[in-house]
């Protein structure tokens, strides 16, 4: 496993991190996931990364009781708070109150003092950004969060945090997680050169493109059983976008490019990721222990110019570049 700098803080994290959105609490049995977070272990990953709204707020409490045992100190615990956890008015978003209570129950969930990293799930346009940063700000003075970011902000909304906390003497966002891959680039636009500059670190979730990218999906044939495309508990409704014959049939083209390197078309998708100096850490997800074994495989790869060069070319245009697809809820339920 190779170690990369969060963004310019001190904190090391692993680039291959693990995440658990779709499949602790919900996709898999429980025996499964801990079999993922154990093979995580030994492959050498550090950096777990979750939600209080992950299946309800179970995936916290499973990844909770996998590490369980686990020498803390040895490792980097990631959550985030925004999203709904509960029936009322007061239990979303990134209010004070909010946020205290979530992260609380948090620590409770993943039988935990602290976690290394806590993200603002999404921007929210209903409180003001100078209360949501003092409570993070406060949480850090606490000692209960490390290290602060954001997940899925527009460059402008990063740039107004920043400026608010450099006038505030708030700790700084560290981190940035977005959606990135060889098929979505949004970030790369706006996101990016800003984070390049004010020393914030990207750990992009999906490189693989919620699985399109290993190849499995053929254009033409019917969608895989029991994949993420037949996944009816929300798996389906993100890999709609990329399912079209064309794109398809151009992730199929990336083969000969995977096999020249030795290469799995899920480690190809992954490495790639990784060749972006912005990126911190690339989050896998797994439902089977080989998966994850397959996955980490990507760790250290470097990809030259000219094989980068090959997959834009192979892609061309299926690529989706518009900065303006990364939006927050304008208006919270």
């Amino acid at each position: 496993m190779e170690f990369r700098r969060l963004g310019r803080s001190g904190l090391k994290i692993s680039e291959i991190a693990y995440g658990n959105w779709l499949t602790h609490g919900s996709q898999v049995e429980e025996d499964a996931a801990r079999a993922c977070v154990a093979a995580a272990l030994d492959e050498g990953i550090t950096t777990f990364d979750t939600a209080d709204v992950y299946a309800g707020t179970r995936a916290e409490e499973v990844l909770g009781r996998a590490l369980r045992g686990q020498r803390r100190e040895g490792l980097e615990i990631f959550t985030k708070v925004y999203w709904p956890t509960g029936p009322g008015p007061n239990d979303r978003g990134l209010s004070r109150k909010h946020i205290m209570e979530s992260l609380h129950g948090s620590l409770r969930r993943l039988q935990t003092d602290y976690v290394d990293l806590y993200q603002a799930h999404r921007f929210d346009y209903e409180t003001p950004l100078e209360e949501t940063l003092r409570a993070f700000d406060d949480l850090v003075r606490q000692g209960k969060v490390l290290y602060v970011g954001v997940s899925e902000w527009r460059a402008e909304e990063i740039e107004r945090a920043l400026t608010i906390a450099d006038e505030m003497g708030f700790d700084r966002i560290v981190s940035s997680q977005p959606q990135y891959s060889m098929l979505w680039r949004v970030i790369e636009e706006e996101v990016v050169p800003l984070c390049e500059r004010e020393g914030v670190g990207q750990i992009v979730w999906s490189p693989i493109a919620q699985g399109v990218l290993t190849g499995k999906y053929q254009p033409g044939r019917p969608l895989p059983e029991g994949s993420r495309a037949t996944d009816g508990k929300g798996g389906a409704d993100m890999i709609r976008r990329f399912l079209d014959d064309d794109l398809l049939t151009r992730v199929q083209d990336l083969r000969p490019i995977a096999d020249e390197l030795g290469l799995t078309m899920a480690q190809l998708a992954i490495a790639w990721t990784l060749q972006n100096p912005n990126v911190s850490a690339a989050i896998v997800g797994a439902s089977r222990p080989e998966q994850v074994r397959d996955n980490v495989k990507a760790a250290g790869v470097t990809l030259e110019a000219e094989v980068l060069k090959r997959i834009d070319d192979v892609l061309g245009d299926v690529v989706i570049r518009d900065p303006a697809l990364t939006a927050s809820p304008s208006k919270r339920p």
